[in-house]
């Protein structure tokens, strides 16, 4: 540690380390003033500031612009545009006298029912963890640290600080912590904060394998862990885990158990001391940074990059020809969201927000000739048949009939999860009748999760702005009267309904554990295996341009262990309009390993393009982009084989599929005794020669009665002692050890992780 910290530690009673290991009140630090430690201010949340100086959490928040929450950011598919995002919050805090801001928020959606999904990024940890490690990025450059949360697996709200989400190691490797471990090794954020829920029966926080070994020893992590507010069990045993600070303050409770635990010998001071000193190297890094000239609040300013945010993040689903609005054409919006739009979500994030546009008002700033109708409030579900009727005569008299609709707030919010995908029934049923007599109806979508739409087919375009923030009015008319081009993309499948789920039967779980039964098989994984029709599928969304692909192609067919290859393809914009393009890259394992889902995200990258330019986009893969996580080695590992390669629009629209090999002498663990199953010696390329003389030895004998060809099909499935029994008799059963120590023989030592 710097000298200079452990100077101050050495300095400090056992009262005083044990007491800067929680916080002051709600929002801060503890400042050890005799030794000029300052308090350090954190504060709510990822998409905006919850700014609250007070410290007892009454107060009002300060004025700050909310940005376009989780849902929305990642459905731009744009690792600049988060970083521009994170570089405006952390400005605004910075400016506020804030030292950590508490986010990303980077779980992953195993349920379209998560109360907090809005919050979140998105059902697949690849493009969670590329856009959680530019916001990073972005906020940190202002002087300003980050917690990453929440970590890990708190994928649902209900029973979220005692239930336990248990699961293989494989589905907490491949699904639930890479999000985490990319943006620990690209951004390395100032602190992550630890999750309320248990994992496999163990409190996140007092969890020594997720914090200490996962965390600190294979990622690399330096900064401190922080509790999420009230989810400390343990304090003890937390700060043996690796939790180094309690969040809020306990009334000294916590703190006198840490020093009684010292003075007892059970905590080993050098714990506490370690602890302190990774509090320290932040507090001081903060305050090192904040004694400089903090930039202006730009409140207008930062509205404005909010608009311009919230048009790159819209997706539209759906579109026969409505959009986009042609200048003179009759329109009416209808819906309350179109005057007061759904901006942002319920619960610890919410942002006072500085100005709010919506959709109506923007129309109406530009000259837009728009008649209105509120047909159904914004924040109930509730249906009159006089305003009903209204809606639907107003709809058939214009040319295009706009429904703008969503989820109140009532629906989704962090602390309770929904109880079904459906919008208000009210809504539902006002889109079916206003669609029943205009062939040019328009819904806009304002909703932090997916939701069922039954009257899809009977519409002609749909847009989803998410969750927006608090500019997502003006964005809604530009994308709506194509002034600007839709690029965003779902970070999310949109089932047809909910009980097609893959967490469907295990969500959310009896109240005091949740079963990940689906394993790695979550989103389009799911989906994509068990060849489901979906509403919408992952990577989806439409634009007012086309694109296309051509010239793609590998630096090399065959990829090493410790090598890489480069990717690359040309891309074209062939309309009229400017617009952008999300290139996917998903790789699929076509070597025979069982439990691999058909495709994965790996790689993804968005570009401009005026209307006929192209681009070449290049992506570099490596050995772990092939690979899942083998829970016998420990580690991450790819078969050797072949392996696809695909670059498409979308999980389902995949218009270049690539052929690569893998080549590695690094194999499995292959456990050889009698009970073996035969197939698989045949089907590892070290035993696979022994197996087949075995086979042709004793299968072509009148014991066998058939080929060894024959016999290696009929019995690949039997364990090794039936196998060599029924085709060899007395003979091969007495030659059974031989046998056995001829394959093994095959096998050189296979060690676990390297």
């Amino acid at each position: 540690m710097p000298a200079n910290i452990a100077e101050l530690i050495a300095s400090m009673t056992l009262e005083e380390k044990a007491g800067l290991c929680s916080g002051a009140d709600l929002w801060y630090t503890k400042a050890v003033g005799r030794l000029g430690v300052p308090a350090m201010l954190v504060s709510d949340g990822p998409h905006g500031l919850r700014t609250q100086k007070g410290g007892s959490g009454t107060e009002r928040a300060a004025t700050a612009v909310c940005f376009p929450a989780g849902c929305a950011a990642a459905a731009s598919f744009d690792t600049a545009l988060l970083r521009r995002m994170g570089t405006a919050i952390g400005a605004e805090a910075r400016a506020l006298g804030v030292g950590v801001l508490l986010g990303p928020a980077v779980n992953i959606k195993r349920s379209p029912l998560c109360g907090r999904n809005f919050e979140y990024y998105s059902e697949d940890p690849c493009l969670a963890g590329e856009l959680a490690a530019a916001f990073i990025r972005g906020v940190q450059s202002q002087g300003v640290g980050t917690s990453i949360k929440h970590f890990a697996a708190n994928n649902q709200e209900a029973r979220r600080m005692i239930c336990s989400s248990n699961m293989s190691e494989r589905t907490l490797r491949e699904i639930y912590l890479p999000a985490f471990e990319t943006a620990v090794k690209k951004a390395r954020p100032w602190t992550v904060m630890h999750s309320y829920n248990r994992i496999n029966g163990a409190y996140a926080g007092e969890n020594r394998q997720l914090l200490t070994d996962i965390l600190r020893k294979e990622w690399g992590f330096d900064g401190f862990v922080m509790s999420d507010w009230g989810a400390v069990s343990d304090r003890v045993a937390g700060l043996k885990a690796g939790c180094e600070l309690e969040m809020p303050a306990s009334g000294g409770v916590n703190d006198r158990k840490i020093a009684a635990a010292v003075r007892a010998g059970t905590l080993d001071e050098a714990v506490l001391d370690k602890a302190v000193a990774r509090i320290l190297n932040i507090v001081l890094r903060w305050a090192d940074l904040a004694a400089g000239p903090a930039p202006e609040l730009d409140l207008a300013g930062d509205h404005d990059t909010a608009a311009a945010l919230a048009a790159e993040c819209a997706v539209l689903l759906q579109n026969r020809g409505a959009l986009p609005i042609a200048q003179g054409q009759r329109v009416v919006y209808i819906g309350g969201f179109a005057q007061t739009p759904r901006y942002q979500g319920g619960g610890s994030s919410h942002v006072n927000a500085w100005r709010v546009d919506g959709a109506l008002e923007a129309a109406r700033a530009r000259g837009r000739a728009v008649e209105y109708v509120e047909g159904f409030p914004a924040d109930r579900d509730q249906r009159e048949e006089a305003e009903f009727l209204k809606a639907v005569e107003a709809a058939e008299e214009a040319d295009v009939a706009v429904i703008f609709a969503g989820l109140p707030e009532s629906f989704e919010s962090e602390g309770y999860d929904r109880k079904h995908m459906r919008l208000p029934e009210s809504q539902n049923n006002l889109i079916a009748r206003v669609a029943a007599v205009q062939k040019n109806t328009v819904v806009v979508l304002h909703t932090g999760s997916p939701v069922e739409c039954p009257w899809a087919d009977d519409v002609s375009s749909i847009l989803c702005m998410y969750l927006g923030g608090e500019a997502v009015g003006r964005a809604t008319d530009a994308l709506l009267y194509g002034e600007a081009d839709p690029c965003g993309r779902l970070p999310e499948t949109w089932p047809l309904r909910l009980e097609d789920n893959p967490s469907y039967l295990n969500f959310p779980g009896n109240g005091r554990t949740v079963e990940y039964a689906e394993g790695v098989y979550v989103g389009y994984r799911w989906y994509d295996a068990r060849r489901m029709e979906v509403r919408w599928p992952f990577g989806h969304g439409l634009s007012y341009t086309g694109f296309v692909y051509r010239d793609a192609a590998l630096c090399a067919d065959t990829l090493t262990r410790d090598g890489s290859v480069t990717v690359s393809v040309t891309v074209r914009n062939t309309g009229a309009r400017a617009g952008k393009e999300v290139v996917q890259l998903y790789v699929a394992d076509e070597t025979g390993t069982a439990g691999r889902p058909p495709k994965e995200l790996r790689h993804f990258a968005k570009v401009a393009l005026a209307p006929g330019e192209e681009t070449q986009v290049s992506f570099t893969l490596t050995a772990r982009d092939l690979s899942y996580y083998d829970e016998e080695l420990g580690d991450w590992y790819a078969a050797p084989g072949r392996y696809a390669v695909l670059l498409g629009h979308s999980s389902r629209n995949i218009p270049v599929r690539l052929a690569l090999r893998f080549a590695t002498d690094r194999r499995r663990p292959l456990r050889i005794d009698a009970d073996t199953a035969t197939d698989d010696l045949l089907r590892d390329e070290r035993t696979a020669p022994v197996m087949r003389s075995i086979l042709q030895r004793f299968g072509s004998g009148e014991n066998a009665g058939m080929t060894g060809e024959a016999a290696a099909q009929m019995f690949e499935s039997v364990p090794l002692r039936a196998a060599v029994t029924q085709i060899g008799g007395d003979q091969a059963a007495a030659a059974l050890p031989g046998i056995l120590a001829a394959l093994r023989a095959a096998l050189p030592e296979v060690k676990s992780k390297e």
